[in-house]
């Protein structure tokens, strides 16, 4: 990577996940300068975005609005800037959930059956009888998602889902193992399995430092066979190359009681400080955290210049 290119760490950003971002992005520029590389931190607050004079990249960690969902990717392909991660077209479809779905189940991909209920005149119930999984298609960080085990916890469920836009997304419950797979240059990474000290892996136990509870263990790599580790890391591969993802993502899979994957959804900008799921994957594959973003960097430069 040439040290004299000026590589502008985009963070923040305008959506429920800014603080998580605000994490990431610090961490990145962190690991850069620890690289020896030229990294200026960008806070992004809004729907808009001024650089530095002399930018030669922008290192994306703008997670979910904004970030993720193609609207900057947009904006950096206007100014003929390159940019790390997946771009416009990719990051759209891969971050919402009904779209990413359909191409799931078009490119063969296995992801729970599910259902998408119309909310716009209000909340309703989906056909789908329960457990099932309610979650709003646009949102990250499990925000608005719930477990429905009983008729009798749907209506507040969709309620809350529906705040976050008129379509929400039902899936099939999967009971099993929680499992996580990075895929960087076209190569999955060793697997992590999350493990929630309780309830699922929602907000609170993601980001325990956010609300002083919860929690997590991850264990990687996981403790699969060799046959379960490849099905695993082969639907994940798919799921990135169904949606066209360049550079690398996170991809969310379950495994069920009979060794299954089960595809959710794939994360085209991972967490991304030294303790978050990708490092943690990449650590084990051998990359330490600072030449893991500086490959990024890299391979992301190469991709667009």
């Amino acid at each position: 990577m040439n040290k004299e290119i000026l590589i502008a760490v985009l963070m923040g950003g305008p959506g429920s996940e800014r603080e998580v971002s605000l994490a990431s992005g610090h961490a990145v520029l962190a690991a850069l300068k620890e690289q020896g590389l030229n990294a200026v931190a960008v806070d992004v607050t809004g729907h808009s975005l001024e650089l530095p004079a002399d930018t030669g990249l922008c290192f994306n960690t703008i997670h979910g609005t904004f970030g993720e969902d193609g609207e900057v990717q947009a904006i950096l392909e206007s100014m003929q800037m390159p940019y790390t991660g997946a771009g416009r077209e990719s990051s759209k479809v891969a971050f919402d959930k009904v779209a990413s779905k359909e191409v799931f189940l078009a490119h063969g991909v296995p992801t729970p059956v599910s259902e998408i209920v119309d909310c716009s005149a209000g909340a309703k119930l989906p056909a789908m009888s329960p457990p099932y999984v309610v979650k709003p298609p646009c949102e990250g960080s499990s925000v608005g998602v719930h477990i429905v085990h009983d008729q009798s916890e749907a209506t507040a469920a969709m309620e809350d889902a529906a705040k976050y836009g008129d379509q929400v997304l039902v899936e099939q419950y999967i009971d099993g193992l929680e499992l996580t797979v990075g895929v960087l240059d076209g190569v999955a990474l060793p697997i992590v399995h999350i493990a929630p000290r309780s309830g699922f892996y929602d907000m609170k136990n993601k980001y325990p430092w956010l609300n002083d509870d919860g929690g997590t263990d991850y264990y990687c790599p996981a403790d699969l066979d060799e046959s379960t580790t490849i099905a695993v890391q082969d639907a994940a591969l798919a799921a990135h190359c169904a949606l066209g993802i360049e550079i690398y993502s996170r991809v969310d899979v379950l495994l069920d009681k009979e060794g299954k994957p089960y595809v959710l959804e794939a994360n085209t900008i991972p967490g991304m400080t030294a303790s978050s799921l990708l490092p943690k994957a990449a650590k084990v594959a051998g990359y330490e955290f600072g030449p893991l973003c500086e490959k990024i960097a890299d391979i992301s430069l190469q991709h667009r210049t």
